[in-house]
Parts: C-alpha cells; structure tokens; sequence
C-alpha cells in the first residue's frame, strides 16, 4: 500500500490507544489527525463526514473511510499479515477475541468520555460517583479477564506472542490506573499489560506521546 494512512483519533481515548498499538506492532505508518473530544470536534460537520457516529477513531485508507477500532483492528490483520494479532487455530482466535470483546463490549462503553460526561451534566453526578461508577465495571471485567489470563496467558495475555487481546487490555489498564482503580486482585492482568507496555510499538502509542496531549 502506497498511500500513507489518516488517523483520526484522541490521545486519551481507549479506542485510539488500542488502534495506534495495533498500528504500530504491524509497523504500519500513519498521519496523525486529532480530534479533541472536549471541545466537541468529533460534532463538527468535516468529522461526521468521516464517521457519522461522530465517534474515534476513523482511519482514512485506499479502501476508504473506516470507523469503530475493533473493526480496524480486523482489517489490519488482514491487510498486513506480519507480525500476526490473532493466532493461526479458530478455537484461538475466538479466544482472542473473546478476551478483547470483554474490554470492547463490557467494559469500555459503560465508561467512556461520553457516558461520563452524561453522568456529570445531566444526572448531576460528582467525581467520587463517577470514579464508582467507572471501577464497578472495570472491577467485573477484570476479574473476567483474570481468570481467562491465568488459562490462556503466558508473558502476554494471551500466550507469549501479542494479540488483539493485549491491544485491548493496555488502554483499559491505563484508565484503571486513571481512576485510582486497586488492581492487585488480578496479578495475571498486571503482569500481562505491564509486559505488553514494556514493548516498543506499545509504548509509542501510550497518550502522553501523542501529538495533542495534554499533560496539565
């Protein structure tokens, strides 16, 4: 592929952070395009061409506009095959991806910058709430996680090879970390996801390297 890629995302969204990982373990190059969730970007007419969903990221390709990370994440396994995200057996890769939906489907959407801010502006929620809220669902889908890392793990979530599976797992550990979530009940889940940020591509694609952080 000739073309350079378009990436728009947020530096502090999970759902840029695991794209930008997958992005850089396949060494895929891309131009970065933010698009600052706080000050309604993601509304304006220019993105919602892009993704009427008017969510991140959306990844300017050859083949077109694409949108929703796990959905990119597919395709980039299957356009650019080395190094491999998903492992070669089908009963490994429906694991695979099982252990990333439980972060994409269970965990993440329930706390999202959009769901937050919804709690705070129009249920008049304070931050301590906000905070319970965001670890009584982190707390469940680790301690799922938890136990499929101790059958399936190895140095990474999934084996000793990084899978879609840790693509998901890293940005969810770093927002755990974010709302002072305790997690020492699941030694699996930490020692993978420190294992995975300790890999170059993963730590390239951590927020505060991003061209639009904001470190104040």
């Amino acid at each position: 592929m000739s073309e350079p890629l378009v990436f728009h995302g947020y530096w502090r969204s999970g759902t840029s952070y695991r794209t930008r990982i997958a992005l850089n373990i396949k060494r895929v190059g891309y131009e970065q395009r933010p698009v600052d969730l706080r000050a309604g970007a993601q509304r304006s007419g220019e993105f919602r061409a892009l993704n009427p969903q008017g969510l991140v990221p959306a990844l300017e390709t050859p083949d077109g506009v694409l949108t929703q990370s796990s959905a990119i994440l597919e395709w980039l396994e299957e356009r650019y095959r080395e190094p491999p995200l998903l492992p070669r057996e089908p009963a490994q890769r429906a694991i695979v991806r099982a252990m990333a939906m439980a972060v994409a489907c269970d965990i993440h959407p329930l706390n999202n910058l959009r769901v937050l801010k919804y709690l705070k502006s129009s249920l008049g929620q304070g931050q301590e709430a906000i905070a319970a809220w965001a670890a009584r669902w982190i707390t469940d889908g680790f301690s799922a996680l938890e136990a499929m890392i101790s059958q399936h793990g190895g140095r990474f979530a999934y084996g000793d090879s990084l899978t879609f599976a840790d693509c998901h797992l890293v940005p969810q550990y770093y927002s755990a970390q974010r709302f002072e979530v305790d997690c020492s009940p699941w030694p699996r889940l930490v020692s993978a996801a420190t294992n995975a940020m300790a890999e170059e591509a993963v730590k390239q694609a951590h927020p505060d390297l991003q061209p639009d952080a904001d470190l104040a």
